[in-house]
C-alpha cells in the first residue's frame, strides 16, 4: 500500500517554476521602490550623500579652495572630482537619490490615499457575538429600555455628551444593528500619516524650487563703498541652473558705518566676547528711487522684494598704499583680512599685479591689537583697535600662476621668491598706521595709511521657502497627531434585565494603545450617568469586568 502510494507521486522534475516576466518584474520593481521601507532608505542615503558637501570645498561657493585642494592632493583629488565631490548637490548621483526619494514618497502616499479614504466611507464593522474576548471590555447594569439605554449610547459615542474623565471625548462613527452599535475612532492617525509625507513631498519639491529658481551671492563690502545686485558686483555668486542673471531684481546697498562692541569688563573667557554688530546703510531699489536710511543686523536683514540681505561677518580692511621706486602709486585701497580667532588676528594678501619687472606680494597678518608672542609671534590681545598693526612678508615673482583661480586671502607662492633683508633673512614688515616702510633693491615702498572695517554681506533669493515652511509646520502637526491619536474600535450590546438593561462594552485598539481601558471605563460612566444612573449606584447590582 505505502510503495503503490509513494509510486504514484508526481515527478518534480515535471513541475514548471512560474516566472514574472516583464511587467511583473517592473511591477515587483515599483512596489519596492514605492514601499515604506524604501522610501526611509533613501531619506537616510540623501542624508549621507551629502555629508562630502560639508567636507570638501565646492565649487559653486569657492573655486579658489577647490584649485587648491587639487594642485596639493594630486592623486586623490581628480578622483573625487570625476565623482562630483566638489559639486555634490549638481552631482548625478545626488540627483538621482533626490528624484527616487521623491518619486518613492509620491507612489507611496497616493495609493495609501486612495484605501484611507474608501476605509474613512466605509461602514465599521458588526459587533461579535462575544464582547468579552476583546482585549478591553466591561459591563454595567443602568435603568430605562434597552432602546433608551442604545439611543444613549449613540449619543455618547458621537461625541456629544462625552467628555472622558482621561482626555476630551472623540467623535466616534457609529453603525447601528438590532440592538448593538459598532463605533470606530481614530481616523486621523492615519491622516496625519498621510500629512506627514506629502508634506515631506511638498517640502523636497520646495527645495527643488529654490535650486532651480534661487541663487546666492557674497560680499565683502569695505565700509565708504557700495554695490549692486549684478552678477559682476558679487565676490562669489551661485545661481540656480534656470535663473535668469540678466534678470535680477535691481537694488543698490552702500555701508557707511558699522559699529562693532566687544566686551571690555568682564574677565576671563567673556573678555574680548562680541555683543553687537549694526551696519548703518543707505538702499536704493531702483536708480530713480530715492535713497533710505536702514539699519542692518545679524538679525535684521534687508529686504529687497524676494532677496533678502543678511549680515554674516566683519573684520578689518588695512588701507594700503605701494610705490614704486620713482613714487609712483602702484596700488591704493582698503584690502579685507580674513579673522582667524576671536581676537580678529587676520590673515590676508596685498598683490601687486602692475609692479615690474616681476610682480609683489605681501602675505601675513593684520593685528588689531598688536603684541609679540615668544612662541606664535605678532599676534593681537583683543578685538577692538587698541594698537593696531600689519605684519607682512614680501614676494616677488608670478602672481597668478598657469591663470588658476585663488582665494583673495591667499597668496600663491609656487612661482614667486621670498625677498630678504640685509642679513639674508627673510624680510618681516610691522606697519603702524601712518608708517612707510622701503623695499629692497630699489622695489619701491609700502605704506599702512588707515584702517577700515568691511562687513560681510550675502545676499539670498529662495522662491520656494516660504513653500518649504508650510510644509515643514504640515509635517510637524501631522506626526504629532500620527503619534498621538489612537485608531479604535468599540462594541456596544444591550439586553434587557428585568426594569433594567445590561450594556455590554468591548473594545480593541490598532496597535498598542495604553489608554483603551480608561476609555472603555469613561464610556459605561457616560452612558450610565445619561440613563440617569451614576456608576457608584450601580456597583452593588452590575459588574465590571
Amino acid at each position: 500500500m505505502t510503495q503503490s502510494r509513494m509510486d504514484t507521486r508526481p515527478d518534480e522534475s515535471d513541475v514548471t517554476q512560474p516566472t514574472l516576466g516583464t511587467v511583473g518584474l517592473l511591477r515587483w520593481a515599483w512596489r519596492q521602490l514605492t514601499s515604506m521601507r524604501t522610501a526611509l532608505f533613501l531619506l537616510l542615503l540623501l542624508a549621507i550623500g551629502a555629508v562630502p558637501g560639508s567636507i570638501w570645498p565646492q565649487r559653486n561657493i569657492d573655486a579658489g579652495r577647490v584649485a587648491d585642494y587639487l594642485s596639493r592632493h594630486r592623486s586623490t583629488g581628480p578622483w573625487l572630482d570625476r565623482l562630483g565631490f566638489f559639486d555634490v548637490y549638481s552631482s548625478p548621483w545626488f540627483a538621482a537619490i533626490y528624484l527616487l526619494l521623491f518619486v518613492s514618497l509620491v507612489g507611496c502616499v497616493v495609493p495609501r490615499s486612495r484605501l484611507h479614504w474608501r476605509a474613512m466611507r466605509a461602514q465599521p464593522p458588526r459587533a461579535p457575538r462575544r464582547l468579552e474576548r476583546l482585549p478591553e471590555h466591561g459591563q454595567i447594569e443602568v435603568g430605562g429600555t434597552p432602546e433608551d439605554v442604545l439611543a444613549n449610547a449613540r449619543d455618547v459615542l458621537r461625541g456629544r455628551t462625552f467628555f472622558g474623565k482621561h482626555g476630551l471625548g472623540r467623535h466616534y462613527r457609529v453603525r447601528s444593528d438590532g440592538l448593538t452599535l459598532s463605533a470606530e475612532s481614530g481616523f486621523l492617525r492615519e491622516t496625519g500619516n498621510l500629512v506627514f509625507h506629502t508634506a515631506l513631498v511638498v517640502v523636497i519639491v520646495a527645495v527643488a524650487i529654490g535650486h532651480l529658481f534661487g541663487w546666492r551671492g557674497d560680499r565683502i563690502l569695505v565700509t565708504g563703498k557700495s554695490f549692486s545686485n549684478t552678477i559682476s558686483a558679487y565676490d562669489t555668486f551661485d545661481p540656480g541652473p534656470w535663473v535668469d542673471t540678466e534678470g535680477l531684481s535691481p537694488f543698490t546697498v552702500a555701508v557707511d558705518k558699522l559699529d562693532v562692541s566687544f566686551e571690555e569688563h568682564a574677565g576671563g573667557a567673556q573678555r574680548g566676547a562680541p555683543r553687537d554688530f549694526t551696519a548703518y546703510t543707505r538702499t536704493q531699489t531702483s536708480p530713480d528711487a530715492p535713497q533710505i536710511a536702514q539699519t542692518l543686523k545679524v538679525n535684521g536683514p534687508l529686504t529687497f522684494g524676494g532677496a533678502s540681505v543678511f549680515l554674516l561677518g566683519n573684520g578689518y580692511a588695512p588701507v594700503v598704499t605701494v610705490r614704486d621706486a620713482s613714487g609712483q602709486v602702484l596700488m591704493h585701497e582698503a584690502t579685507p583680512f580674513l579673522p582667524q580667532d576671536a581676537n580678529y588676528r587676520s590673515v590676508g594678501a596685498v598683490k601687486v599685479s602692475s609692479a615690474s619687472p616681476k610682480q609683489l606680494g605681501f602675505f601675513g597678518f593684520f593685528l588689531p591689537s598688536e603684541y609679540v608672542d615668544r612662541d606664535a609671534g605678532p599676534s593681537s590681545f583683543f578685538p577692538d583697535l587698541k594698537n593696531p598693526a600689519l605684519a607682512l612678508g614680501v614676494y616677488e615673482g608670478e602672481l597668478y600662476p598657469q591663470g588658476r583661480p585663488q582665494s583673495v586671502y591667499t597668496l600663491s607662492t609656487e612661482k614667486m621668491t621670498q625677498l630678504r633683508n640685509a642679513k639674508g633673512a627673510p624680510l618681516r614688515l610691522l606697519l603702524k598706521p601712518g608708517q612707510t616702510a622701503k623695499l629692497p633693491g630699489g622695489r619701491g615702498s609700502i605704506t599702512l595709511d588707515a584702517v577700515q572695517r568691511w562687513a560681510g554681506l550675502s545676499i539670498r533669493y529662495d522662491p520656494g521657502k516660504v513653500v518649504a515652511l508650510g510644509g515643514a509646520v504640515a509635517a510637524l502637526a501631522g506626526l504629532i497627531a500620527s503619534l498621538m491619536i489612537r485608531r479604535r474600535r468599540v462594541f456596544v450590546r444591550v439586553r434587557p434585565a428585568g426594569r433594567r438593561t445590561v450594556v455590554s462594552i468591548g473594545g480593541l485598539a490598532k496597535g498598542e494603545d495604553p489608554g483603551l481601558g480608561a476609555t472603555i471605563d469613561d464610556l459605561l460612566s457616560a452612558i450610565a450617568q445619561r440613563s440617569d444612573t451614576t456608576w457608584s449606584d450601580t456597583k452593588g447590582t452590575g459588574s465590571k469586568v
